[in-house]
């Protein structure tokens, strides 16, 4: 999904608000979400649904599967994760700081590190001054790399065996880090999901398309992306947009009065909300197909905790009336659902979450604790289809045994076992 390098004429919207629903089911257009793929996944699936989303957050932990593989597999279905890992080498997505730490699209590269060179983000602010208090060491660092080729922070031995953690990173992977945040490395490929870092130049060298720096002013820079943020979005009010780039200072309604009047944003409100709702010119048909009835929710998935969907609390909050937030950092006498919490999403609605864990050794989906959202009706249909996405999510994690411990209301979870089990998924 390559930027428009010109601006299509778009057809005339009619004002008449949009209900809440039909605000969600462009949302999920937009992010993919609105209706399984459909077919078999293929490779270049990945790199298009990343292009589709702007960025992929990136996270480690690993109770499933690591986040940015469980987001792909809630649009793509059962395919293969080493795609990811080989787009990177290949170098079509690459690694940088954006929402967090997250795989992009190589063509936007040159928008993110002309970014960086601005000292926007916190991480590059971070890193500037961790290199101002251990500049001799990471200088050596950096001329190792140079000189004798790529490294992962398991190269260096830690003097405090037996402590682990990011929180208690050896002194070599906070340097490497600092590095990467500064922009002078980069990330050509993963093993085992461990970073390996390598000079910028190295790497900048194998991206397709070529790396051309950016040309973009500040101003520019922080116009395209708040464009691009909208465009994944599929609506959005003013107050969500920063957070999908942390961009700062917040943007608000007067910043995009310019992009109304050239026509590269529509105003779109929406039934209850507060405040206006904007929408790329680029989903003008989407927005005419939602108006004739045509746009239907029919995917139920398992979402990450770091999906785009759920990670901005509000915009969770006031979409789906879904309350959400991410325990696994929470201590756990104050976790109210779990420590990793999948939000389900059946049809165009958060309908539940639950607590899992895959225990791969023993091909057992563990679901801790289950939980529907109040008010939710558990019609066959609803529970077919939730079984299913969770049967089809432990397949696709080589864990095809579903153990279900705890559900409420226990009837959703005597239903589910009763699915599973006719369907030879256990439960």
């Amino acid at each position: 999904m390559k930027p428009s390098t010109s601006l299509p004429s778009v057809p005339p919207v009619p004002s008449a608000p949009l209900g809440l629903a039909q605000a969600r089911r462009l949302h999920l257009a937009a992010q993919g979400l609105l209706r399984p793929l459909g077919r078999r996944p293929r490779p270049a699936d990945v790199v298009a649904a990343i292009e589709r989303m702007r960025l992929l957050q990136i996270d480690s932990i690993h109770v499933v599967a690591r986040s940015p593989y469980l987001v792909l597999h809630a649009r793509l279905g059962d395919y293969d994760g080493g795609w990811l890992d080989q787009a990177l080498v290949q170098g079509r997505i690459a690694e940088c700081w954006a929402h967090e730490a997250c795989f992009v699209p190589a063509a936007d590269l040159p928008l993110h590190r002309a970014w960086r060179e601005r000292g926007a983000h916190w991480a590059h602010r971070h890193a500037a001054r961790m290199h101002r208090e251990h500049r001799t060491e990471m200088d050596e660092l950096l001329e190792r790399i140079r000189t004798q080729g790529p490294v992962r922070a398991a190269d260096f031995p830690r003097a405090d065996r037996g402590v682990s953690g990011w929180w208690e990173w050896k002194p070599e992977k906070r340097w490497l880090e600092a590095w990467f945040a500064l922009g002078e490395l980069m990330v050509p490929r993963r093993e085992r999901f461990q970073r390996v870092y390598d000079l910028a130049d190295r790497v900048l060298a194998t991206l397709e398309p070529p790396f051309a720096p950016s040309a973009l002013d500040p101003a520019a820079l922080r116009r395209r992306f708040i464009l691009d943020s909208v465009r994944a979005l599929g609506i959005t009010q003013a107050r969500w947009i920063a957070d999908y780039y942390r961009l700062k200072p917040a943007v608000d309604e007067t910043e995009l009065a310019p992009l109304l009047a050239a026509g590269e944003l529509l105003a779109v409100p929406v039934r209850g909300w507060d405040a206006p709702g904007y929408v790329h010119r680029e989903h003008a048909p989407l927005l005419d197909k939602l108006r004739a009835g045509q746009l239907r929710a029919t995917h139920t998935a398992l979402l990450s905790p770091f999906d785009p969907l759920v990670w901005d609390r509000a915009r969770a909050q006031a979409m789906f009336d879904f309350e959400y937030t991410i325990e696994c950092y929470t201590p756990a006498p104050k976790r109210r659902y779990g420590y990793y919490v999948l939000p389900i999403l059946h049809r165009g609605s958060l309908v539940g979450r639950l607590d899992a864990k895959a225990h791969r050794g023993e091909g057992v989906f563990e679901i801790k604790a289950l939980f529907l959202e109040p008010g939710q009706d558990p019609s066959p249909r609803l529970v077919a289809d939730v079984a299913d996405a969770i049967a089809r999510t432990a397949h696709w994690h080589g864990t095809p045994t579903v153990r279900l411990e705890r559900s409420e209301p226990a009837a959703f979870g005597r239903a589910l076992r009763a699915h599973w089990k006719a369907a030879g998924a256990s439960g």
